[in-house]
């Protein structure tokens, strides 16, 4: 039975996000508000939570897996970064992006893209996210929590416990957020290109689509 942890949006209580940082640590599942959509995220170095978040998305081994991060610093040593690319992630984070990166050794290699060693990586917007990875003490891989089969992600909190309560450790409940994926974009070519348009706007980074 998943935990439902109703927290505030904007100031979320530091003793709920600990509960849901130590079923993280435990191997758990946790569903959480972002500032695009809910996600459902799992520690890094858990390979057993990492496969249960494929299963209960429905993803194979190549789609890329994001992974969330608290600031700027925390990118640099998951993911190359060049100078403009850093010019773009600073213009963009925090925001409702996903970047594809180069990943680092310091990714293991069963979160990577198999043929690409590429990674998803943003650094989140809404408070309750980044109080979460600040209590984790590191980044936690995620995916957009899109019901297997369907295509628009879930946005209520008691929904999601309904469904996924044997799948999750816990749920965080923080209201509504948007119904919108992140916006993703490749970084890993001569120019960078817009795989999906979702939240954020390409043409705020100078981007067209």
């Amino acid at each position: 039975m998943a935990q439902f942890l109703s927290v505030h949006p904007q100031n979320p209580q530091v003793r709920l996000l600990k509960q849901a940082a130590q079923c993280l640590q435990s191997g758990g599942l946790v569903a959480l508000p972002t500032d695009s959509s809910y996600a459902v995220a799992a520690r890094l170095d858990d390979k057993q939570a990492a496969d249960a978040l494929r299963r209960l998305r429905g993803l194979d081994e190549r789609h890329h897996l994001t992974l969330l991060c608290r600031d700027l610093a925390e990118i640099g040593h998951f993911a190359r970064v060049d100078n403009a690319q850093y010019r773009l992630l600073k213009a963009a984070t925090p925001g409702p992006w996903t970047f594809i990166l180069e990943a680092t050794r310091e990714v293991p290699r069963r979160v990577s893209h198999p043929s690409r060693k590429t990674i998803g990586i943003r650094v989140p917007g809404h408070p309750v996210c980044l109080g979460l990875l600040e209590q984790a003490g590191a980044p936690l891989i995620s995916t957009t929590l899109i019901p297997d089969g369907e295509t628009d992600p879930l946005n209520d909190a008691e929904l999601i416990r309904a469904r996924y309560e044997h799948q999750l450790g816990a749920v965080i409940d923080a209201g509504p957020c948007r119904l919108s994926p992140t916006t993703v974009i490749d970084l890993t070519g001569d120019t960078p290109q817009v795989l999906r348009v979702g939240a954020g706007d390409p043409s705020e980074l100078g981007l067209v689509t």
